[in-house]
């Protein structure tokens, strides 16, 4: 896959190397990220952190969202109108649930951070939901990691 335009390996891991990062996971962690779980609302770490930073994947640390991006959505999760850059993340159709739904993935790892809608606020008028449990936070000034 290559490099981002920000500068990230975004080479997909191979699935002997998933298993070894997934290996210190929680059994929520791991039910969410890899069993494309949901966390229940009101509940996730990240619901209300106002802290200056860069929210990345839990699993492989790419980087997803930036602290600048998140808004009060109302919904329970964490919510952003924009990623840390677009294409660190993938999205899917989900049909499940008997309604349409696109799915967010981190690129890289593949992990299932949550759903992506069309009723967020401008600029772009997106809100991508995301568990808590899918991420991990960087605070400002703290280098982002490297990890793969």
């Amino acid at each position: 896959m290559g490099t981002s335009s920000t500068g990230f390996d975004l080479t997909p891991l191979p699935a002997d190397r998933v298993t070894a990062l997934a290996q210190d996971l929680t059994a929520e962690e791991r039910h969410v990220i890899l069993d494309h779980g949901t966390e229940r609302a009101g509940c996730g770490v990240f619901l209300d952190n106002k802290k200056p930073g860069t929210y990345t994947c839990r699993l492989c640390a790419l980087p997803l969202f930036a602290s600048n991006a998140k808004f009060e959505s109302g919904t329970g999760w964490p919510s952003f109108f924009k990623p840390f850059d677009r294409e660190h993340i993938a999205e899917i159709e989900d049909r499940a649930h008997g309604m349409r739904r696109v799915e967010i993935r981190c690129m890289r790892c593949d992990g299932h951070l949550g759903h992506v809608f069309d009723d967020g606020p401008k600029p772009t008028g997106l809100r991508y939901c995301l568990n808590s449990a899918s991420l991990s936070f960087v605070d400002d000034g703290a280098p982002l990691p490297l990890r793969s």
